[in-house]
């Protein structure tokens, strides 16, 4: 059965993408901010409107039939370009004031940016600033975030960046850890004593790998992702950790050792998708964080 483009319903495509990509219509009703009923009928309703079945229905939710499979790349791309469109059409306004979304990691966002954001404000009180502090990548296509703070270069393509600078890391342990337990006295004696690792995320360990140190994830006994409770629990004596040298260096809880090998640098990067950075007010915003970001890292800022 034939349809015209003219009756095929955008809002109907997202529903079938959403189900599609969650597998249940309770799942993509709660991505959508929608009722389960009315999901459930936009999917019957572009069913019967492109004349064949997308899904086949099951007690533990839905799979897609062979149609369905082949509706979901393009149904992707014209995803996508709605989303070029919204972001054209909001990179084109000549308007200072409006919000500007930011996103960052939950150890940038506590630590750094809210000193710098209450600059912002004070410099430009008509900008609203939203931040979302998260250690996940934003889609910036999706203006998921206007801007992203990332400690990493992002190589997506229609996105513009600039090196901020490299913010160096230190490790740090508790003074009542030392008062306990002492300190390591050669790099022979590190692999005595505690440290808070990561649960899931592997980076400690593969550090410690490029020390020549050879780990697992049972090496570290307090194990935990979340940035700020990881931090606490080196302040609390949990055992030695690894942190941002400059927020290390205001803890008076906590003292600097030295393991006897370097550690790598951390990077600051600012990335905006292309069609946003245009806009004044992102681009105003841009360019207060890299200055506010700039007296955290050393070395020469490159793009």
């Amino acid at each position: 059965m034939a349809i015209s483009l003219q009756k095929l319903d955008w809002s109907l495509l997202q529903g079938f993408l959403a189900v599609a990509e969650t597998g249940s219509l309770s799942a993509a009703a709660r991505c959508m901010n929608a009722s389960q009923p009315t999901l459930g009928r936009q999917i019957k309703t572009i069913e019967a409107q492109l004349g064949a079945e997308l899904f086949h229905r099951a007690p533990r939710g839905l799979t897609l039939t062979e149609t369905g499979t082949a509706l979901i790349a393009p149904a992707r791309q014209m995803r996508d370009a709605v989303h070029q469109i919204t972001l054209t059409a909001a990179g084109q306004t000549a308007r200072l004031d409006g919000t500007v979304r930011i996103t960052a990691s939950t150890a940038m966002s506590f630590h750094h940016l809210p000193d710098i954001i209450a600059e912002i404000r004070r410099t430009e009180p008509q900008i609203a600033i939203e931040l979302v502090p998260s250690d996940e990548s934003r889609n910036l296509l999706y203006r998921e975030a206007d801007i992203a703070v990332r400690m990493y270069r992002p190589t997506q393509l229609d996105l513009i960046t600039q090196h901020i600078g490299d913010m160096a890391l230190g490790v740090f342990v508790a003074k009542s850890y030392v008062d306990q337990r002492g300190l390591p006295q050669n790099q022979e004696d590190v692999l005595q004593h505690d440290f808070v690792g990561y649960d899931t995320n592997s980076a400690i360990e593969d550090g410690f790998a490029q020390a020549g140190f050879s780990v697992g994830r049972d090496f570290f006994k307090v194990r935990c992702d979340d940035y700020m409770t990881y931090w606490e629990l080196v302040r609390a004596g949990c055992g030695i950790g690894f942190a941002q040298a400059n927020v290390g260096h205001a803890e008076p809880l906590v003292t600097e050792i030295d393991l006897g090998f370097p550690l790598p640098a951390l990077p600051i990067w600012l990335t905006a998708h292309e069609a946003m950075r245009q806009t004044p007010r992102v681009r105003r915003v841009w360019d207060l964080l890299a200055k506010g970001l700039s007296p955290l890292v050393s070395g020469p800022a490159t793009t």
